[in-house]
């Protein structure tokens, strides 16, 4: 990436990330939700999402330390996610995928994760990425 792009992305809050699946690398312009408030919020209330954008819930927990298991709903989010729990090497342990808007049924990682991110619903399945593939994003990101 070119150092004007990578000041841009700083700028806007957003942080580029890529997933690399067996059919290629995929490349995303994601939302960073990186305080209790900003995870707890997370896509709630929001419509506005891109095919090629998402939120990356980290460091997660957000007081740092060891990964954790992780549950999420869909309380309050109008539009289906896909929520990709990530473990702390970068690999994807669990897709929930599609969930349902508005649910409040947990949704549980399965297993301690370092990271979340939170897709536009349908886009996991569509692109190819599955549970075991790589997702990396610069973790020097402030």
């Amino acid at each position: 990436m070119n150092s004007d792009t990578d000041t841009e992305v700083a700028k806007d809050g957003t942080l580029a990330l890529t997933i690399k699946s067996t059919n290629g690398t995929h490349a995303f312009i994601v939302e960073r939700a990186k305080t209790q408030d900003e995870q707890a919020r997370g896509l709630m209330f929001r419509t506005d999402l891109k095919p090629d954008g998402g939120m990356l819930f980290w460091p997660y927990p957000p007081t740092g330390g060891a990964p954790v298991a992780a549950s999420f709903w869909m309380k309050n989010t109008p539009s289906s996610l896909d929520i990709l729990y990530i473990r702390a090497d970068g690999t994807i342990a669990r897709i929930a995928e599609n969930t349902v808007p508005f649910s409040e049924t947990p949704i549980p990682s399965g297993e301690p994760v370092g990271a979340v991110l939170e897709l536009m619903g349908g886009r996991a399945a569509e692109l190819g990425i599955a549970e075991g593939d790589l997702v990396t994003w610069d973790k020097g990101a402030k």
